[in-house]
């Protein structure tokens, strides 16, 4: 398993696929916590709730993109036929799928540190030259930079598996890109009835770990419990499928 590891992260480290996406996506979590915090009414971000909004953009992004690493570092090899190779050198195709997620989960577990603190210190920064006191206290800080990189990890290993079972890039990232940005919106919304199902979903798990919306949302350890679930549930679905199918 360790020359696995160790290839696969060969892998990650000789490509500029993650470097490229790590800066997209700072730059969007730039963009989108100084739209909210600069130009949200301050009636709007004066509570400790909708500061987690603001904030809890770096978590949203940073599962988003971790997402995207987790599919890109196999739906890549099946685009460019590098994996035939792989699993030529590999025939138990198993550890190829557990050395991609353990992989992308570290690599996941990355993004959203970096972008959760991002958020944190430029949100935080515009409110305070706005003159908005911060209603968070050091429990909700900590919180925000805790549970975005351990839903940033775990939706890279849903991306892993989610890629190992459609295959095709483009659909697989299209697909994860429209789940986290669209119906998730739906299903977390003002329906009383459907943001009842919708909170149990990846998404929302995702937020609720890094403490948003308590009022709404689970509570942070049984999301990150239901959310590892998720991940694991992915991982045997892509290595089942790996296994079990024909690499042409």
């Amino acid at each position: 398993m360790r020359a696995q590891l160790r290839a696969e992260l060969l892998k990650q480290r000789s490509t500029t696929t993650s470097v490229g996406l790590l800066a997209g996506m700072l730059g969007l979590v730039l963009f989108a916590v100084l739209l909210h915090g600069l130009g949200l009414p301050a009636e709007n971000v004066g509570g400790s709730s909708e500061q987690l909004m603001v904030f809890g953009r770096g978590e949203f992004l940073g599962a988003l993109f971790a997402a995207l690493v987790g599919a890109l570092s196999i739906t890549s090899e099946f685009r460019h036929g590098t994996i035939r190779p792989t699993l030529l050198v590999t025939p138990r195709r198993g550890r190829v799928v557990a050395a991609k997620v353990w992989v992308s989960a570290f690599i996941g577990a990355g993004f959203g540190l970096a972008a959760s603190a991002l958020a944190a210190g430029v949100g935080t920064a515009a409110l305070w030259v706005r003159g908005i006191d911060i209603q968070l206290d050091g429990g909700d800080y900590a919180l925000l930079l805790a549970g975005g990189p351990a839903a940033a990890a775990l939706w890279a290993a849903i991306g892993v598996g989610l890629g190992a079972v459609l295959r095709n890039q483009v659909p697989t990232l299209v697909g994860t890109c429209a789940w986290l940005l669209f119906v998730e919106g739906l299903l977390v919304g003002d329906i009383a009835d459907v943001a009842e199902v919708g909170r149990f979903a990846p998404g929302a798990l995702g937020e609720a770990i890094s403490g948003q919306d308590p009022g709404t949302l689970l509570a942070p350890g049984v999301a990150a419990v239901l959310l590892a679930l998720y991940a694991a549930a992915g991982a045997i679905a892509g290595s089942l499928a790996i296994t079990r199918r024909d690499v042409a």
